[in-house]
């Protein structure tokens, strides 16, 4: 009996210490409440900490930068331009007891933080117009960009100059946003447009009209590309006409040259025995003139039956 006594004492101090005593880690920030309210000053640094057991609560906050996505909401331009906007943002924490106060948790901040920051979004973008929203400088984006420019602003709007461009709207958004999420203990890093949509009326034209334009580019380049080949053709003919013309002046001039060739030959052959000449002239006379099937009628005193004497 008195070591179960022994053992229930030590079992309620072990309690007691482990409900009296908390760990502050490097990522945290710790708001110590009694009966729901503060209790001293938040602990910020890491480390063993003590609190009264069973009383005090222990409410930890991330030190570390938190993300903040909103949801995309339709808003209107300066320009009377429908469009979606998609934007997200960075904060953290740097007043936890002040964020308690306001927001008790990071579920309440994200919530405040939809609030203020989609209304500053709101006031900015309707003091921007498209072209300042869809462009950061007075260069179109892409080829696409300058389809979108000419379908959803008219003639003199995109012509103007971009006074401040994205990168300004975000800013703006941001320096709207600084001082109340300020009085929720938070700091706001910064807010960037993560996405511009158009409206679904609008991104029918603006599909179509990049299908048409990507459709033309297309056909001039099949057009280009006919053309160049039907060059390239026409060169390989002018130049295989060249080659032909060259090779046929070649034959030409070497046939010539072997005729000439052949003449002196047979100047030659003839100057040194007429007869023998003679008669290899006729013999190929012979040979061109007949064949096993010719008959021929004619004076045997004629010259040209001169070497066929002997014939019968």
């Amino acid at each position: 009996m008195k070591a179960f006594a022994i053992l229930a004492g030590m079992f309620v101090i072990y309690v007691g210490l482990s409900a009296s005593f908390y760990s502050v880690t490097e990522a945290d920030q710790v708001v110590v409440t009694r009966f729901g309210k503060p209790v001293g000053k938040p602990v910020v640094k890491p480390g063993l900490q003590f609190k009264v057991p069973f009383i005090d609560t222990v409410n930890r906050f991330d030190k570390r930068f938190l993300a903040w996505d909103g949801d995309a909401n339709q808003m209107v331009t300066a320009d009377k331009k429908y469009i979606w906007v998609d934007t997200f943002a960075r904060w953290r924490i740097i007043n936890p007891l002040r964020f308690f106060e306001k927001v008790r948790n990071e579920t309440g901040a994200q919530t405040r933080l939809d609030d203020i920051i989609d209304g500053a979004t709101r006031t900015a973008v309707s003091s921007a117009k498209l072209i300042e929203m869809v462009r950061s400088s007075n260069e179109p984006l892409n080829r696409g960009m300058e389809i979108v420019d000419s379908e959803l602003l008219d003639d003199k709007s995109a012509l103007e100059k971009v006074e401040q461009g994205r990168a300004k709207v975000q800013e703006r958004i941001l320096e709207l946003a600084l001082e109340p999420v300020a009085d929720l203990g938070i700091e706001l890093l910064d807010v960037r447009i993560k996405r511009i949509n158009y409206v679904q009326s609008v991104q029918r034209k603006v599909f179509d009209r990049m299908i048409s334009e990507r459709q033309r580019i297309a056909a001039q380049y099949r057009s280009e590309g006919q053309g160049e080949a039907a060059r390239i053709r026409g060169q390989m003919q002018k130049e295989l006409k060249q080659i032909e013309s060259e090779a046929y002046k070649t034959s030409e001039e070497l046939k010539g040259n072997a005729d000439a060739e052949a003449t002196l030959i047979y100047a030659k052959a003839f100057e040194k025995d007429p007869e023998f000449y003679r008669f290899v002239k006729t013999l190929e006379t012979y040979r061109k003139s007949f064949d096993e099937h010719t008959v021929l009628v004619m004076d045997a005193n004629d010259e040209f039956a001169k070497y066929l004497g002997g014939a019968k």
